[in-house]
């Protein structure tokens, strides 16, 4: 395995497209061990494309953009708006809120982040928020999407992991309101200390705040009926994508009355342009998986790992350690996929439930996304704001702070995390 994983450092230090790195390193494995033919790693590639778990991956991508196109991210941002625009930090509270409600359209940090870089982005500088400060909680707010469902992470980390779907998206609602309540004290304390103004310094009424959820219920109601669809046995989680596909449609054209072909044509590109980066990418991590499983990498890891270390806390401490360095380097779902076949039975193995660490994975890899050298989500804002990087790491410093302690308390706490989808499932 030495030679692959150097050149697959080395691809990725060069700039190489990521999937093309796995799956060169993964061919060089199969290359040059004297046992394997180079036959097994194609095949490896096909019986990945051959899963029925992983059709929900295509269906809630698509929803999403489906989502965005029907006219629910303005409805959102009205309700996001009435509901705490009124607090310090009104707009930046605004951006956290979105991210919760968006979360469960879009399923995806790097396009929330974006879509609130266009919006909110411009008007907060001009209110006289800092541009630093305005991309840190944008894009560090957008982490929320990796666990409020349906995230696409989590959906990975369940197929890949052999855990249960239905029960990763149950358990990732409260760790999700967590985030949002931990980020929203941080932009409270911060707005209070430098007196930015606030979205609407008028508390809104209950006719108003029914007003703008009763607006935007279509969009609130979406993952509500993902998680009754699943817990129901009505679906199975690739069906439910099924699902949400027909949703988001008939809310374009029937609800909203905002979807035209135009937008339904417009949903299709950019579903197949993710789609195409996904699975390439998936795909090709079915050889390194396949070779880490057949090298024995999980049992020697574990034997390193609990040698000397008795708590399963402590060892998935430095599990999340290391993944959070990963992270900054590394695309979450490339990191889920190679990570997850080994990580898993490491935590089984101590007793650590694999529901209970899929949400701190996600949530960890993902805040790579923001934070340098290569975080996608703050290059995206950053990028959409016009703000220096140094100026955006100065300023996300406190938000990831919050968010790393909240993740500490979540792996303490663990019926923080499980308590619902033990309620739910049994």
């Amino acid at each position: 395995m030495l030679l692959p994983s150097i050149a697959f450092l080395a691809l990725m230090l060069l700039g190489a497209p990521v999937a093309f790195a796995i799956g060169i390193s993964g061919f060089l494995f199969f290359l040059t061990d004297p046992v394997m033919p180079v036959s097994i790693g194609v095949q490896k590639i096909a019986t990945m494309s051959q899963s029925f778990p992983l059709l929900a991956v295509p269906f809630f991508v698509f929803a999403g953009h489906l989502m965005n196109e029907s006219g629910i991210t303005s409805r959102l941002f009205r309700f996001s708006s009435v509901a705490v625009g009124w607090m310090s930090g009104g707009l930046a509270q605004v951006a956290i809120v979105l991210s919760t409600v968006m979360g469960g359209v879009s399923g995806s940090a790097v396009a929330d982040a974006a879509m609130e870089a266009r919006i909110l982005g411009p008007t907060m500088v001009s209110n006289g928020y800092g541009k630093g400060f305005s991309a840190a909680a944008i894009a560090v707010g957008s982490l929320i999407t990796a666990t409020i469902p349906p995230s696409i992470g989590l959906i990975l980390y369940g197929y890949v992991g052999n855990v249960s779907i239905g029960r990763l998206f149950v358990a990732g609602i409260i760790p999700g309101f967590l985030m949002m309540l931990v980020l929203m004290v941080t932009v409270y304390v911060i707005a209070r200390r430098r007196n930015y103004v606030v979205a609407d310094s008028n508390r809104p009424t209950l006719a108003a705040l029914f007003s703008a959820t009763w607006g935007a219920k279509w969009a609130l109601l979406f993952p509500v009926a993902l998680i009754f669809a699943i817990r129901g046995g009505v679906f199975t989680p690739s069906e439910v994508g099924a699902f949400a596909v027909v949703y988001a449609v008939l809310v374009g054209f029937l609800a909203h009355r905002e979807m035209d072909l135009r937008k339904l044509k417009r949903a299709f590109e950019h579903t197949i342009s993710d789609i195409g980066l996904i699975m390439i990418i998936i795909l090709m991590s079915g050889m390194i998986g396949f070779a880490i499983i057949f090298m024995q990498v999980p049992q020697e890891i574990s034997q390193w790992m609990l040698n000397g270390i008795s708590s399963p806390q402590v060892i998935v401490l430095v599990i999340l350690v290391f993944l959070l360095v990963a992270g900054c380097f590394i695309e979450s779902t490339v990191l889920v996929l190679l990570l997850t076949p080994i990580f898993v039975p490491i935590i089984t193995q101590i007793g650590i439930d694999p529901v209970h660490f899929g949400i701190l994975m996600m949530s960890i890899v993902t805040l790579g996304g923001m934070t340098p050298p290569v975080g996608v989500a703050m290059y995206a804002v950053c990028s959409l704001m016009d703000v220096k990087i140094e100026e955006y790491t100065a300023e996300a410093i406190p938000f990831l702070a919050a968010v790393i302690g909240l993740i500490v308390t979540l792996l303490f706490l663990p019926g923080l995390v499980l308590w619902l989808p033990n309620l739910a499932f049994g």
